[in-house]
């Protein structure tokens, strides 16, 4: 069968590869769509896989099962968690897998049929678009909807994203839908544009001045109730809680190196809180689902499809930061 990998360089190449052959508690899917992360751009720009590829968004149907699976069947669709618990544990009990001390990791996706864990599977609805049902199990819309819960009380009513990329997208889209005033912030004109037709209030470029001082002139002076970190960078990670009234929140998506801050100054004297949000709890999906029914326009993150065949070219524009989400068919 075909499977993308990583040959590095900025480079991606279509190989054959085995077909996968499900163990105990696998699950052999037939890809209908898998989509590309930011996090894959590292191996993408670098140093490529020897092995596999960095696909772990993904969605299809269900062709064959091992020994010892009972939570799927042939022929049913699924939405695929790139996470996946022990089972015993207390947290996995909760569907909190991102908190198993045994978690498990699963990618390779980008592929026309991938193995799953079993515990791995969301049993995707008949009227769940195979676009939707990719977002929804993976980290598309899943980081977003987690994100969310952090910052949830009813007096928040301004929210600041630092990076309008696919991660950033979904929260600007989510925090408009709930009712907030959205500040998108980033250096890329087209995600800025996005942004806006995403729900955003107004668009700040990053590169064009200063962007605490148009963060405080936008809440004329008084900050944001909430800012959300989605950029990856210490630059932003600082701007956050310069841009935070005082009470305010802070949440952390992008990953990034050591980041300096003062207890005293950034926390203690205004009472600010900060939390990470890393992935997004299994037991998430159901609510994530009734958000879409209700009319939230998931689908409208993804801005680019293309067949798998043509990985190199969807890589190519993704790392230049002119899409949305982007998403590559399983067919050649």
């Amino acid at each position: 069968m075909k499977s993308v990998r990583m040959a590095g360089n900025g480079a991606i190449q279509i190989v054959e590869v085995p077909e996968p052959s499900p163990g105990p508690n696998d699950v052999v899917v037939q890809t209908a769509a898998s989509a590309l992360c930011g996090s894959e751009l590292r191996a993408y720009r670098g140093a490529g896989q020897e092995r596999g590829n960095s696909g772990h968004e993904a969605a299809g149907t269900v062709l064959a099962v091992g020994p010892g699976v009972t939570r799927v069947r042939p022929g049913q669709r699924v939405g695929i968690s790139a996470v996946f618990g022990c089972g015993e544990c207390v947290y996995c009990a909760r569907g909190q897998y991102t908190w198993c001390a045994r978690k498990g990791f699963q990618g390779s996706m980008h592929a026309e049929k991938f193995l799953s864990h079993e515990r791995a599977c969301h049993v995707l609805p008949e009227d769940v678009s195979w676009d939707a049902g990719v977002l929804l199990s993976g980290d598309g819309f899943g980081v977003p909807y987690h994100s969310s819960t952090k910052i949830a009380a009813a007096d928040i009513r301004t929210v600041a994203v630092f990076g309008a990329g696919p991660i950033g997208l979904g929260s600007i889209l989510l925090q408009s839908w709930l009712g907030r005033k959205v500040l998108a912030i980033d250096v890329v004109p087209y995600r800025l544009e996005l942004a806006k037709k995403l729900g955003a209030s107004h668009a700040v470029q990053a590169d064009a001045g200063d962007v605490v001082d148009a963060v405080l002139k936008w809440t004329q002076g008084v900050g944001v109730d909430a800012a959300i970190e989605a950029a990856g960078r210490p630059a932003t990670a600082k701007q956050c809680f310069r841009v935070v009234r005082p009470g305010g929140h802070v949440v952390f998506n992008g990953e990034q190196p050591a980041v300096e801050l003062s207890p005293s100054e950034d926390f203690i004297r205004r009472d600010i809180t900060a939390s990470g949000a890393w992935y997004y709890h299994f037991s998430e999906f159901g609510a994530m689902l009734a958000l879409a029914r209700q009319g939230l326009r998931i689908e409208e993150l993804v801005t680019h499809r293309f067949p798998l065949g043509e990985a190199e070219k969807a890589f190519h524009l993704f790392s230049s930061g002119q899409t949305g989400k982007v998403i590559l068919r399983g067919l050649v």
